[in-house]
């Protein structure tokens, strides 16, 4: 099973506060856990909301909206991409993470759809083969 882990953003991250070295070094010996044990599959944090943008949907109509945004709580400030057995797991291995933040962190675990999740059809054909090109890419 993938999970993605979100870590939520906090007013120091959205300030563009860096973290301190310690706290980098802590969160790279903590990367290189899970790479050891084989459940790493990305993770990288993630510039604030002011140097990004939003696209919203309406019908065929495509709005863009500059950040930053408001609802600090509502954004996210780098992930992990992780494969274990269960959330179960996933949560055991997340709950030895260092604090994100020196306001108080949160992470937020998700599970990924994998495609043996979906009917099979086109859609699915068509998503198998995309996932074949990104491979060859790498």
């Amino acid at each position: 099973m993938r999970f993605m882990v979100i870590v939520k953003a906090s007013k120091d991250s959205e300030a563009g506060v860096m973290p301190s070295q310690e706290l980098l070094i802590a969160m790279g010996k903590f990367n290189e856990e899970m790479v050891k044990a084989g459940i790493m599959l990305a993770g990288d944090g993630l510039q604030s909301s002011a140097k990004g943008a939003r696209i919203k949907f309406e019908g065929d109509k495509r709005t863009v909206v500059d950040g930053p945004f408001a609802e600090t709580k509502e954004l996210v400030a780098g992930f992990w991409m992780i494969q274990v057995k269960s959330l179960a797991e996933a949560i055991e291995w997340m709950k030895r993470c260092p604090n994100p933040h020196n306001d108080g962190g949160e992470l937020e675990i998700r599970q990924v759809f994998e495609l043996s999740d979906f009917e099979p059809g086109e859609g699915i054909r068509i998503h198998e083969k995309v996932g074949e090109e990104m491979k060859k890419q790498k």
